[in-house]
């Protein structure tokens, strides 16, 4: 092959890199899930120690399962769809590899200063200062890697999922930086640059919106490639998916305030929050059956194809829990709802249902590809990962249901001499079934990625990266 084939072939060791460490960090960040929904059941699985306390703990896995195991996938698809979709290699193979060995210490750090009792306290924002500079300095290499490689395409056309990748990489930057802003007083101790509800309010326009773009409007771009890849049909409307992105990034940045109702915060800033994220159904379910409508003709190939499945029932769970968010915004909802395990439950109908089993799909359909084999090494047994991860969803999604409106009515519910009817540790008691099936729901599902582990392990230990990569370079010059 010519020089000036091999100069345009893709990067595709830095997604090979991405999309290992997700499978790692799906795996530890899922299990730890999965020993901290234990703690619930069995509070003494904390074995005294201030380390491994619920507490602590918690924001460990949420920052594994979001930043690790999510934004490892985000990485690996979005240097895979821009280089596949532009026709050129990434702009640099340096700094590529610097987001790959940054975000990895950005994570190790996370690992070692939350269990140590290191935090901001801010809700997916947790991670002290120096390690949060660390961050914002691999992010804004990571926007210039994907822009660069936009910018130095062979094709006229921008595809539309490298617009929702592009808004999630500007926007997540936006985000981190400013609710970040602080004064370090120690090594390891910063306090915000806000106060009061001002900061509450600084915080859930970040914490929402790393759900609305970390963890809608990137995979969003993942969706956009691979249903259409996977299914062999082209999107079902290109118009709509322009409409979808303009919309779905014009209204989500208001929404955050839907976290902060019957607090200090003003009650217009708590109205206007709501009155948008009711609003933000429609772009939501605009993108949801974009995807399904993409299927049209190719219904039939769910019963052969587990990839597909894995891809379309993230689709489901993505519009019920785009449902779900608006219906729990409104205020009155938001009385019942609020501080109980609904909102976990709508989190992980997200996370799990949506954020994962995209994640998960699209690695399936990638890794192959990236490392030079026809396929996965076993289809029976990404099937049998398909069902546990459904099944393990559902009682997750269902036991925080049932949680969440028990707790919310016990709540509220007051004698005739308005005193409280049931203490809060009635109230633990009857949520210690639902913690339970939680529990076994989130072994279903992290058991589900050990399958996949294996699988991998099988597909890379067979694989000839070289091989993808001649078929890479003739795929460019094909292009040409």
């Amino acid at each position: 092959m010519s020089t000036a084939i091999s100069q345009t072939a893709y990067n595709y060791k830095v997604v090979r890199q991405f999309a290992i460490m997700t499978v790692v960090w799906g795996i530890l960040g899922m299990g730890l899930g999965v020993f901290i929904a234990s703690q619930l059941v069995w509070p003494d699985l904390n074995f005294g120690l201030e380390w491994t306390t619920f507490g602590r703990l918690r924001p460990l896995h949420t920052n594994l399962v979001i930043f690790a195991f999510g934004g490892c996938a985000l990485f690996a698809t979005s240097y895979y769809v821009v280089q596949r979709t532009c026709q050129t290699r990434l702009i640099s193979d340096s700094m590529a590899a610097f987001t790959f060995w940054g975000w990895q210490a950005v994570i190790v750090g996370a690992l070692i200063t939350l269990p140590l009792g290191y935090t901001t306290t801010k809700e997916y924002a947790e991670l002290e200062w120096p390690i949060a500079i660390l961050l914002a300095i691999v992010w804004v290499t990571y926007g210039a890697v994907f822009f660069g490689t936009i910018t130095k395409r062979k094709t006229k056309h921008i595809y539309v999922g490298n617009w929702f990748y592009g808004a999630f990489i500007v926007v997540t930057a936006m985000l981190h930086i400013v609710n970040h802003m602080s004064l370090p007083v120690s090594l390891f101790k910063s306090y915000s640059a806000y106060a009061g509800a001002t900061d509450a309010m600084i915080q859930w326009w970040y914490g929402h919106n790393a759900v609305g773009f970390f963890l809608t409007t990137g995979f969003l771009g993942m969706m956009y490639y691979f249903v259409p890849k996977q299914a062999e049909r082209p999107i079902y409307s290109y118009r709509l998916s322009i409409v979808h992105f303009w919309a779905l990034i014009t209204l989500y940045i208001w929404a955050g305030p839907h976290h902060l109702h019957y607090t200090a915060l003003p009650d217009w800033a708590q109205s206007l929050g709501m009155a948008m994220s009711i609003i933000l159904l429609a772009p939501s379910w605009g993108g949801m059956i974009n995807g399904m409508m993409t299927l049209s003709g190719a219904w039939h190939k769910l019963r052969t194809d587990p990839i597909l499945r894995f891809l379309v029932v993230s689709l489901a769970f993505y519009g019920m829990s785009t449902f779900e968010g608006p219906m729990m915004a409104i205020k009155t909802v938001n009385s019942l709802s609020h501080y109980t395990d609904w909102t976990i439950g709508h989190v992980h109908a997200g996370a799990l249902g949506w954020v994962a089993m995209i994640s998960i799909g699209a690695l399936y359909h990638m890794i192959p590809k990236v490392f030079g084999r026809p396929q996965m090494h076993s289809v029976g047994l990404i099937n049998a990962h398909f069902w546990l991860a459904t099944i393990g969803t559902v009682l997750y999604i269902a036991s925080m249901w049932v949680n969440g409106i028990t707790q919310g009515l016990m709540w509220r519910a007051i004698n005739d001499d308005g005193t409280l009817t049931y203490s809060f540790v009635e109230a633990l008691q009857a949520s210690h079934p639902g913690f339970i099936v939680r529990m076994v729901g989130g072994a279903f599902f992290a058991s589900g990625m050990l399958f996949m582990a294996y699988n991998v392990w099988r597909t890379v230990r067979a694989s000839d990266p070289a091989e993808a990569e001649a078929a890479a370079q003739i795929a460019v010059a094909g292009a040409h």
